[in-house]
């Protein structure tokens, strides 16, 4: 079983991202032989990455805050993700960022897909999320979901957001086929090198 995690991106009071969190989780849990998740970061309360040695180092003991624990695990045990990305200040959110600051090898050489929103559809906070994932040695897939700010609007003045959504269906099935598909790869070759 392939495991795909779809990290929510955002804990603001009255978040929009949970809601594409949710339509994505969906779209992948459709597909056969994978298990779809749903990593929520208010369920991960990091601490601001404070620590001397990086999560990079060689032979560093693990962390000994809890939740750093527990959201190591969780990155350890995914296969490939999805993050949905709000767009900040031209950026993504700095929850987000310090959530991917406290992991490394067990981002290595796995999959990366993006859903974003905000302003230019979250276009940059996408852009700067990919040059993150390559240091981290992810992969991210070309394909991504831009959601349009109609759609985010629905959201904060209970409009249908279900059907904002429901038009982006072929760049969604896009960026699943993607994703799936570098994973598929990428297990194979983690598999073959260990």
């Amino acid at each position: 079983m392939t495991v795909i995690s779809v990290i929510v991106g955002s804990t603001r009071e009255g978040r929009f991202s949970e809601k594409p969190a949710q339509w994505i989780l969906r779209h992948l849990r459709n597909r056969d032989g994978i298990d779809a998740r749903l990593l929520d970061l208010r369920d991960f309360p990091m601490p601001f990455f404070d620590q001397a040695v990086s999560p990079a180092a060689s032979g560093r003991p693990p962390y000994d805050n809890e939740v750093v624990q527990k959201w190591t695990a969780a990155i350890g045990r995914s296969d490939g993700f999805v993050f949905v990305t709000p767009e900040y200040n031209y950026g993504p959110a700095a929850v987000l960022k310090n959530a991917i600051d406290w992991v490394y090898p067990e981002w290595n050489r796995k999959a990366a897909a993006f859903v974003s929103y905000g302003s230019t559809l979250g276009a940059r906070a996408v852009q700067q999320l990919r040059e993150t994932a390559i240091e981290l040695q992810l992969a991210p897939v070309r394909s991504s979901v831009h959601i349009p700010a109609a759609t985010l609007w629905a959201h904060y003045k209970g409009g249908d957001v279900e059907a904002g959504l429901a038009e982006l269906e072929t760049p969604a099935k896009k960026l699943i086929d993607d994703l799936l598909w570098w994973t598929a790869a990428l297990k194979t070759a983690r598999v073959s090198a260990a």
